[in-house]
């Protein structure tokens, strides 16, 4: 049987959480480095990240990404 969240690497995961860890792990200044969005970059914080990042697909799209291809780093700095 199919199963589509079997290979999905963020199930489960809330956005919070993907903030959070990328924020962890990056800090405001990179992050805002890495993705260029205001809510990275002036006056940061995880709960104007996240009303931001629920109403606007194409950045939320982008911070997903980046969580992915961070996931195996992230994991060797624990």
């Amino acid at each position: 049987m199919f199963n589509p969240t079997k290979n999905n690497a963020l199930h489960g995961i809330t956005l919070e959480t993907i903030v959070t860890e990328l924020v962890d792990f990056y800090g405001w200044q990179e992050l805002g480095t890495l993705i260029k969005i205001k809510c990275f970059s002036e006056s940061p914080s995880i709960k104007s990240s996240l009303t931001f990042l629920r109403k606007t697909p194409w950045a939320r799209e982008k911070v997903e990404t980046l969580y992915i291809r961070s996931l195996k780093k992230m994991k060797k700095d624990k």
